[in-house]
């Protein structure tokens, strides 16, 4: 996936988020997100199923009820990320840095 494919998609979910027209879910799962920048980006709710995250910058992420099962999150920099209530049964989070995150519920 490419930047402007993954830039359209997280302008749609926050369409979506906010219940404007032309907004839907953002759903990534499976997507090869591998060293992406995600920092700060509003992901609640997002279905990143499977989805290699590796090494990925999702510092300050708003992850909260995300679907991250089976996510491949290793080496990933979650510090200050927001993961309440975010489903991660099988996720990889081996070397990341979670730091300040809120992995409530």
């Amino acid at each position: 996936m490419n930047k402007e494919q993954l830039k359209e998609i997280l302008e749609k979910h926050e369409k979506w988020l906010k219940g404007d027209e032309g907004g839907e879910r953002a759903n990534l799962a499976g997507a090869i997100l591998r060293g992406a920048d995600l920092e700060n980006a509003d992901l609640v709710g997002a279905i990143l199923r499977e989805a290699d995250l590796a090494e990925a910058d999702l510092v300050g992420a708003i992850l909260r009820e995300a679907d991250l099962r089976g996510a491949n999150l290793r080496r990933a920099i979650l510090r200050g990320a927001d993961l309440a209530e975010a489903d991660l049964r099988g996720a990889d989070l081996r070397e990341a840095n979670l730091r300040r995150a809120n992995l409530r519920g």
